[in-house]
């Protein structure tokens, strides 16, 4: 049988893809991989196509035995990945034989680790999608989180005769700082300008209120001139403003629809960064057009062959 058998599930280890799209109207969230820059990075290693799906291994703690031999990529956090106990490099393919243990470590920066396997994991998909939504009971291994004793089957294959290396200078350093890029929106009016001026000249410390969802900040609180909105879509990256005034910024299992006023959104490619940050670290803004924000996607997007 080509599989991996989960000896430790971790914190919190998902299957994931691009994520489950046109379905909103019925309540159901977008998900997939959080940053899409180490998940299509590994995937490209492989020769995968764009949408074969992953395990988002999020901090660490994943034990996994490998039933047939196969060629794996990982990337993205600075967890310590390790092969049979001997430390193993990111950002590259590995292959493996019958009876071979992976483990990942704990990050020490960054917070998400992406372990593609060549041809993907055999795994049917929910609605299009493969991506595990927790909340919804849907996609990946009955919609949970990988436990011990869970079979991860794949496909069988050739192994890769030649390793493929992620370039050093484009591997990605997960600082505890960052710098978001804005996308104003058509609500900053419900702002006063002197309250837009603040938004973007303080510096938010990200709070224990993180995860797939989205991401709470705190600092000086940004002052609304309206209590809330009649509750409507929302879009990968908004930045919604509570009564509380601390940002809130809505990523890939985020609510379908909210009722808080949004002062603007995150450019999609500074979310990716973004789910690499944790608890403590800072982040601050900067307005960006949407024509350049625009040109910004595309480049990435072309970047990695699409």
């Amino acid at each position: 049988m080509s599989c991996f058998k989960v000896i430790e599930g971790g914190l919190l280890s998902l299957i994931q893809d691009n994520g489950r799209f046109g379905l909103c109207h019925k309540g159901l969230t977008q998900s997939g991989s959080m940053d899409e820059y180490a998940y299509r990075v590994a995937n490209n290693l492989l020769g995968n196509p764009h949408n074969t799906n992953c395990i988002e291994i999020t901090l660490g703690g994943l034990k996994l035995e490998c039933d047939d031999a196969c060629t794996i990529s990982v990337c993205g956090a600075n967890a310590k990945f390790t092969i049979n106990n001997q430390t193993a490099d990111i950002w590259r393919t590995h292959n493996l034989h019958q009876g071979d243990i992976l483990e990942f470590k704990f990050a020490t920066s960054g917070v998400r680790v992406y372990l593609c396997v060549k041809g993907g994991f055999n795994i049917p998909q929910e609605l299009g999608s493969c991506a595990t939504t927790i909340k919804e009971g849907i996609g990946g291994l009955n919609g949970k989180s990988l436990q011990k004793g869970d079979i991860i089957n794949f496909f069988p294959h050739a192994i890769q005769k030649e390793h493929r290396l992620h370039k050093a200078d484009f591997i990605p350093q997960y600082t505890q700082n960052l710098k978001l890029r804005v996308i104003l929106g058509y609500q900053d009016g419900y702002f006063d300008p002197d309250e837009v001026e603040k938004f973007f000249s303080q510096t938010y410390t990200i709070s224990s209120e993180n995860n797939r969802m989205g991401y709470k900040l705190k600092s000086d609180p940004i002052h609304c001139k309206i209590d809330g909105i009649i509750s409507e879509g929302i879009s990968f990256g908004a930045i919604q403003i509570p009564k509380d005034g601390q940002p809130i910024i809505l990523l890939k299992d985020r609510q379908t629809i909210g009722g808080y006023p949004k002062i603007g959104s995150v450019l999609p490619i500074d979310c990716f960064k973004l789910a690499q940050m944790r608890m403590g670290n800072h982040v601050t803004f900067e307005p960006i057009s949407i024509d350049l924000a625009q040109e910004k996607m595309k480049l990435f997007y072309e970047s990695l062959g699409y």
